[in-house]
């Protein structure tokens, strides 16, 4: 009796463990999908997700990218408006503030450009975002960031009630090194495991380990 029960304790252990695991697969598939394809249209406003900063207060090389490939979009005529979003409110070196320079000097007019900042993770960007798109009655975007945060980012926004059309700052994913587009895919899988886990109702506490894991610290896994 006991080595039956034993047994069968295996096999569901063996069931669970491979339904996580083909799960966390069909997630990674997802991220790498996602950021493959540019579906950007017409919509109501243009997102721009915040990155670095350089210590001179200069755009890093992904915000530039990410605020540069929304000036684009913007000139095409897909949406009337953009939105940069991140960093703290109100401060001139947030990457919002600095996304927003860098798209004026692009050629944007500056009342075309608006500012959801006070915001430090994506979930951030997106609670930040989603009150500014709701105060204006929009509910379309095109959202931009690098093409392995997509997915993750589209989930947080759409989980607002926002329609969103994901743009990649680069759908060639195979000029990605393969450790960093692996590693990079492996962390984001993890943060939307995360997500999932709080909509179904597991404490937060119980899901920081989940950070530590893959960043070392001590944050949400929705940071950047």
């Amino acid at each position: 009796m006991i080595r039956r029960l034993f047994g069968a304790l295996l096999v569901l252990s063996g069931i669970v463990l491979l339904a996580g695991a083909l799960t966390f697969l069909y997630i990674a598939w997802r991220i790498n999908h996602t950021g493959s394809f540019d579906l950007a249209q017409q919509a109501d406003a243009i997102v721009v997700l915040g990155a670095r900063v350089e210590a001179n207060g200069e755009a890093g090389p992904d915000l530039r990218v990410r605020t540069l490939h929304g000036v684009g979009l913007f000139q095409r005529g897909l949406a009337p408006y953009v939105i940069c979003t991140g960093g703290f409110q109100g401060d001139r070196s947030s990457a919002a503030s600095v996304c927003r320079k860098l798209a004026i000097s692009q050629g944007v007019p500056e009342q075309k450009i608006l500012l959801a900042d006070g915001s430090m993770t994506t979930r951030e960007d997106a609670d930040s975002a989603s009150t500014l798109l709701d105060d204006n009655q929009w509910q379309t975007i095109i959202l931009i960031s690098h093409p392995l945060h997509l997915e993750r980012a589209r989930i947080l926004f759409e989980g607002k009630g926002i329609t969103v059309h994901p743009s990649p700052t680069n759908t060639n994913l195979g000029a990605i090194p393969w450790r960093t587009r692996a590693w990079l895919t492996a962390r984001e899988a993890v943060g939307i495991t995360w997500i999932i886990l709080e909509e179904i109702g597991v404490p937060y506490e119980w899901t920081i380990p989940l950070s530590r894991l893959v960043y070392g610290l001590q944050i949400p896994l929705d940071s950047e």
